[in-house]
């Protein structure tokens, strides 16, 4: 699904990463943490290709840094689906429309449309709530409208970056449980977190930025999250 060989990033000459290799398979649930500024953001720029690694090369599912065209980026977005902690929602449209603008892109027909974006709502609980607008959501329905929309392609992947990192803990206990579904059911999941008690809660495999490099940890103590 995921395999960086040797890839390092540089922003006027300092390295945010530094020769890093990562692989990640089908299915997987996969913790990336750091402390801010770390670089974590930019491995998730990496993965949609948003940025190109100044050595090495990124490929994720079947397209490679090396040799995608600018033609096959947004093909490969369309296999991703990316959750950001501040939503990105259009405030200008309602729920309803603001998951389906994934889909009008791909020039899908209208009736698929809302056939998979129906479904998608339904799968994050908001059926109900299709004709509101951003500003008359909880923070949590904004992040739920959020994970509908990463989903409504029917990804092979989800890249969460910080995606309760805005939330309280109770809502946050919620969007992990939504988001276990999605990787139970097949969907890769990329999660960059500081939050040490939902990593506890929900164990999974666990990845740490530090100076550049990325390494396996073990959930051992707080200080990976720091």
């Amino acid at each position: 699904m995921i395999e960086l060989l040797n890839v390092s990033v540089s922003f006027e000459g300092q390295h945010v990463l530094d020769k890093i290799g990562f692989e990640m398979k089908r299915n997987e649930f996969v913790y990336l943490v750091g402390q801010t500024g770390a670089g974590k953001s930019s491995l998730m720029r990496l993965l949609y290709m948003d940025l190109k690694p100044n050595n090495g090369r990124v490929k994720v599912a079947g397209y490679d840094s090396k040799t995608i065209t600018n033609k096959q980026v947004p093909l490969l977005r369309r296999r991703l689906g990316v959750i950001f902690q501040d939503f990105r929602l259009l405030d200008d449209r309602n729920v309803y429309e603001n998951v389906a603008f994934a889909l009008y892109v791909t020039n899908a027909r209208r009736t698929d449309i809302k056939k998979k974006v129906l479904h998608a709502l339904s799968d994050v609980g908001l059926s109900h709530k299709r004709n509101q607008m951003p500003n008359e959501l909880s923070g949590g329905e904004q992040q739920r409208v959020v994970i509908a929309r990463a989903i409504v392609n029917e990804p092979v992947m989800i890249l969460a970056d910080e995606p309760t990192g805005n939330l309280d803990p109770m809502v946050s206990a919620e969007i992990m449980e939504l988001l276990r579904k999605i990787n139970m059911r097949g969907t890769a999941i990329l999660m960059s977190t500081h939050n040490y008690e939902l990593v506890k809660k929900y164990p999974a495999r666990i990845v740490q930025l530090v100076d550049g490099s990325l390494s396996e940890v073990e959930l051992k103590s707080k200080k990976s999250f720091s």
